[in-house]
């Protein structure tokens, strides 16, 4: 699977509304989501309860202009038409510095049964996870990081504190999951360092995985394994080299204000 450009029309806090008219221009913590809608029909039923979640929806520069359900924002015919969205990915290694993989569980909507990062998902529109200006919208993922990790992989917080979340940079990419379904996001890359404990949700969660380098380029070389497109993006441009510096010299890599276009 192959990511596409990001070529799409402007969208604005003006003309969003008018655009996507199921986007709130206040967030939410949540919007219902019927499961009888035609595009839910099928899937497992806590995946559709979690998209009444809320994404935070975007401009260009990563300036928050509304919120709209993980539903909205993930079918393929809005984000054609440039509707955009706040996420993060999580990279975390142990004391071998070995990176912990997961395998996204079958009953995912998008992306089912691919491997990826430790953790992938959205701050939500809530008090805590939103931020306009870099600083706050960093201290929201790292938040929101938290929560996910403790929902996806049982990561208790106090194994992952907020203040050893490292931002590095940002992400702005698009790539389809299926027909009906894709991404379009600005994604916060940050990395933790530490040794957890996990007890996996099944519902979310297929496998896990710790990989040195070396384990990581040989999955990649098994055609039999499928990686999530934001993983692969992140692998083949940046991602080896940050991990050779993650002990020493990190710190160059963090805190990258420019958005990096995919």
């Amino acid at each position: 699977m192959s990511t596409t450009a990001t070529q799409t029309q402007t969208i604005t806090a003006d003309n969003v509304i008018r655009l996507f008219p199921e986007v709130d221009n206040h967030l939410a913590s949540f919007h219902r989501v019927g499961t009888t809608e035609n595009d839910l029909q099928g899937y497992d039923e806590e995946q559709i309860r979690l998209m009444e979640e809320v994404c935070i929806v975007l401009d260009q520069n990563d300036m928050p202009i509304g919120s709209a359900s993980k539903k909205v924002c993930h079918l393929m015919k809005n984000i054609d038409d440039g509707l955009l969205h706040r996420a993060f990915s999580v990279f975390l290694y142990d004391s071998k510095n070995r990176l912990l993989l997961q395998q996204r569980a079958s009953e995912k909507i998008t992306f089912p049964d691919m491997w990826t990062n430790t953790c992938c998902s959205h701050p939500l529109g809530i008090p805590g996870e939103t931020g306009a200006d870099l600083e706050t919208a960093v201290q929201g993922v790292k938040r929101a990081a938290q929560r996910k990790l403790y929902h996806e992989l049982g990561i208790k917080a106090n194994q992952i504190p907020l203040e050893d979340f490292r931002f590095l940079t940002r992400i702005h990419y698009k790539a389809p999951s299926d027909g009906k379904w894709g991404e379009h996001e600005i994604d916060y890359i940050l990395f933790i360092k530490a040794n957890v404990d996990l007890e996996v949700n099944a519902n979310e969660v297929k496998d896990t995985r710790y990989v040195s380098e070396e384990d990581l380029k040989t999955m990649f070389k098994n055609d039999s394994l499928k990686f999530t497109p934001w993983f692969k993006l992140i692998c083949h441009s940046m991602l080896f080299e940050w991990w050779e510096h993650l002990d020493e010299g990190l710190e160059k890599y963090m805190g990258e204000k420019q958005i990096r276009r995919m």
